[in-house]
């Protein structure tokens, strides 16, 4: 299956869901805290599939992140003055 497929497959099981809770919310009524919890994380669920429904259908050229090239010469010394050793201090102070 393709990603579409699989979308559209997601999206028929959210809709399912959601007729569901429709249906235990006129039964139980929406005033529960459980029923509005359920409610809120279908809600969740509907959002989530179209950032990803979104996401799939951005060209995978733009997903890729830039990458960014680090030099294997040293760093210049000079960025380092003042500054603290991890777990250690200053330089020119004893650790606690």
């Amino acid at each position: 299956m393709s990603v579409h497929d699989d979308l559209t497959a997601v999206q028929r099981c959210i809709d399912d869901l959601n007729r569901s809770v429709s249906r235990l919310e006129q039964q139980l009524g929406n005033g529960g805290l459980d029923i509005r919890r359920v409610r809120t994380d279908c809600d969740h669920l509907r959002e989530s599939v179209a950032l990803l429904r979104a996401a799939a259908a951005a060209p995978a050229a733009q997903q890729r992140p830039d990458l960014v090239t680090i030099p294997d010469t040293p760093y210049d010394d000079s960025l380092w003055i003042d500054t603290d050793d991890e777990g250690l201090g200053a330089r020119d102070r004893r650790a606690p």
